[in-house]
């Protein structure tokens, strides 16, 4: 039996374009982030990587980011979402996903909230193998004192117009502001006539 193709769409955000991959059966985000749609699918556990992918709908996907875009920072939370990674990897996913929209917390208080208070090291690893941003808010954690810290998907001035629509104060984002922080997202290549990407033999 043949698995069907992921889906995939790009979204238009004041950040960059956010590209996503589902799976068409569950509505599962297997794979995202504001960088370019091949670095998604490297992002890939293998079994999804082999089935190739197209464009096509993301309702549940398309109804959080618009409603995150329009300030419901709570709607990332919304989207089912899965990743390849150990034990301690999943459970730092699991609590930063528990983080309100319009609050941060550090490494340090991250490390603690999965239950390791010195592995504040570890927890900057998981946010650095995070592969479904913003869906896993990795965007949220800073440094103890409240300083931005780095952000692997565009930088600290992406991170501080991230934190900023969702109602954080925010310091030290070294350059200026992204503009647009509250237009609407727009859904483009869904259905845009090309080929869909054939799965791996």
């Amino acid at each position: 039996m043949i698995a069907t193709p992921l889906v995939s769409a790009r979204y238009e955000t004041p950040f960059g374009d956010l590209h996503v991959l589902t799976t068409p059966d569950d509505g599962v985000v297997r794979a995202s982030g504001f960088q370019a749609l091949r670095d998604c699918v490297a992002a890939l556990a293998p079994e999804f990587a082999a089935r190739g992918h197209a464009p096509g709908e993301q309702p549940t996907v398309a109804d959080a980011v618009a409603a995150w875009l329009a300030g419901d920072g709570d709607a990332l939370a919304r989207v089912p979402v899965e990743q390849s990674g150990g034990p301690f990897l999943q459970e730092v996913w699991e609590r930063l996903r528990a983080v309100p929209g319009g609050t941060t917390v550090s490494y340090a208080e991250l490390a603690e909230m999965a239950g390791r208070p010195r592995a504040m090291r570890a927890v900057g690893t998981a946010c650095a193998r995070n592969g479904v941003a913003p869906f896993v808010p990795c965007h949220r954690v800073v440094r103890t004192g409240g300083a931005l810290g780095a952000y692997g998907y565009g930088g600290t001035a992406v991170k501080a117009a991230m934190l900023e629509l969702e109602g954080s104060t925010v310091s030290g984002a070294g350059s200026a502001p992204v503009e647009g922080v509250h237009e609407a997202a727009r859904v483009v290549d869904r259905a845009d006539g090309r080929e869909p990407v054939p799965a791996a033999r």
